[in-house]
């Protein structure tokens, strides 16, 4: 029978979790490592079916039914390879390849493909070592990499000249070129890499798939990576993550970082849970990948205004993944420094553990992303901001979990957008006094009529009021009538002012002498403005 290309079916399984999968038809509950519910093959009350997110399959105790994504779709929804494939495709947003078996020529071109990029990681290994590359290991010993380290990720050096090229004279051209490693020119093929410090690029097996070679001449692009090949995706690998599984699992968590050596210098210094993109933005593939492992993430960036879109671009990203059982956090590194710099300190790894556990959750990231980028003292902003929330809620699958954090955010909203709150900085103004029933009205006022503690903050903030004082009586005041009310207090309150300072220049001028009788002059002009006003007030 025909069957979808290996590869196809493998990026099914990278894309969606069992997890996700399973629970869209079974009731799931978290127990130690594993998810639990009543088995959907057998009739049973207490339940025996466990689902294994890190292995990615289920078992049932029950019946023994056991298997990855595709068969339990086949089993459940009663379909064959072919519809089940189809549907996990369009679950996970990804096209549908032409079904065919993988050919002889494809499976010896993989072989090839493998043969010449582990051959080539060899060769940069021991040119580190040699004369050609006696200014790259200076380089990389001087960012702290000591020479097990340089021997466990194999680190090595490209030289000058093309020497995978000449190594290969002999191979076609086509299976050389398809390994990302030489390209054709004018005269022939020539290296890819040259003058390069070379950081191998393995896939979740610990295959060497691809390779990243940064700049040791100062130019730019610092890093450049293995174009696309058949074997490799830059969107759908994170650098490390062959090692960090096993850590990821133990720490039951993974931490993101910004690049290579970052994320290398993380695993030698205690987290070995730590994984980096390749040079390209974080994409969801890179997400689904982390959460196939564990759901719990730490997002780690430099703290610069890159950082912070890199980090806001990745909130983004993750709300589709979250469940109840996720902790997702940001963390930030501030002064211009990195992990590496970080951990390369006397108390680096301390310093680094401060910054992992004061990271920020994502509950509350999200909140300071809203009122970094919109004006929420304002209707117009306000409603900007509402859009946006909605559009990144929208994207949490777990309709519970979704509704606790939209029952989260109303309350931040209401506390912090519509709720009258006092202004720190009039701590130091003097209090007017007013008695218990002008309090009772102007909370009254405030919590029905949010727009107008708004419009009047400067006077109110002045009140100390307690908003949250039960008035029980309903003052019947409408909008109108209710800004007529504060109006009037604020005249009342402006008049008491100036009579006050009339009283202290009198007291001055009897005190020592001084000439005051023009700055009475002009409250008492002042006095009776206000008064007239008052009574338009009333009459209006």
């Amino acid at each position: 029978m025909a069957k979808y290309d290996n590869n196809f079916t493998d990026l099914l399984r990278e894309r969606l979790s069992i997890y996700d999968v399973v629970s869209k038809y079974v009731p799931l509950v978290k127990k130690g490592q594993n998810y639990w519910g009543c088995c959907p093959f057998h009739n049973e009350k207490t339940p025996s079916f466990s689902v294994n997110e890190e292995k990615g399959f289920f078992h049932c105790f029950g019946c023994a039914k056991h298997g990855d994504i595709i068969s339990f779709v086949m089993e459940y929804k009663h379909m064959d390879f072919k519809a089940a494939i189809t549907e996990l495709a369009e679950m996970a947003g990804l096209p549908l390849p032409t079904m065919h078996k993988k050919t002889q020529q494809q499976i010896d071109a993989e072989e090839s493909y493998y043969s010449i990029v582990g051959a080539a990681q060899k060769i940069f290994a021991e040119k580190l070592f040699s004369s050609d590359g006696a200014h790259g290991l200076a380089y990389i010993r001087n960012r702290g990499f000591s020479d097990d380290m340089i021997k466990k990720y194999g680190i090595g050096y490209a030289p000058k000249n093309n020497i995978i090229s000449n190594k290969y004279v002999n191979t076609k051209q086509d299976k050389l070129i398809a390994t990302g490693l030489v390209r054709r020119g004018e005269y022939g093929t020539y290296d890819f890499f040259r003058d390069k410090l070379m950081f191998p690029i393995f896939n979740a097996n610990g295959k060497i798939v691809a390779f990243s070679g940064r700049s040791l001449d100062g130019s730019e692009p610092k890093y450049i990576n293995t174009s696309d090949t058949e074997l490799f995706h830059k969107r759908q690998t994170l650098f490390g993550f062959n090692f960090a599984r096993e850590a990821i699992h133990r720490a039951n968590r993974a931490i993101i970082v910004e690049g290579q050596i970052d994320a290398i210098q993380m695993q030698c210094n205690g987290f070995g849970e730590t994984v980096a993109p390749l040079g390209t933005a974080l994409t969801e593939d890179h997400i689904a990948m982390i959460c196939k492992s564990n759901r719990n993430i730490i997002f780690c960036f430099d703290g610069d205004t890159a950082g912070q879109k890199a980090a806001a671009r990745a909130c983004g990203l993750v709300m589709p993944f979250i469940r109840d059982n996720s902790d997702v956090k940001f963390a930030f590194i501030t002064g211009g420094k990195d992990p590496d710099e970080i951990l390369r300190k006397q108390n680096g790894r301390a310093l680094m553990e401060k910054i992992i556990n004061d990271a920020t959750p994502l509950v509350d990231f999200l909140w300071q992303i809203i009122n970094t980028n919109f004006l929420t003292k304002t209707p117009a902003g306000r409603a900007r901001a509402e859009k946006f929330l909605k559009q990144e809620l929208d994207k949490i699958q777990d309709k519970t979990l979704k509704s606790e954090y939209e029952h989260e955010y109303d309350n931040r909203k209401f506390q912090n957008w519509y709720k009258w709150k006092k202004d720190e900085k009039s701590a130091d103004v003097a209090v007017p006094e007013i008695d218990t029933v002008i309090k009772n009205t102007l909370v009254y006022i405030i919590n029905k009529f949010p727009e107008i503690s708004e419009r009047y903050g400067d006077f109110l903030n002045k009140f100390n009021l307690d908003l949250d004082t039960d008035v029980k009586s309903d003052l019947n005041l409408d909008f109108k009538q209710s800004e007529r009310y504060i109006i009037s207090l604020k005249l009342q309150k402006y008049i008491e002012n100036l009579e006050q300072q009339k009283r202290d220049l009198t007291i001055q001028g009897l005190t020592n002498g001084s000439d005051v009788g023009q700055e009475i002059r002009r409250i008492d002009q002042e006095i009776s403005r206000m008064k007239s006003k008052q009574d338009l007030l009333v009459n209006d």
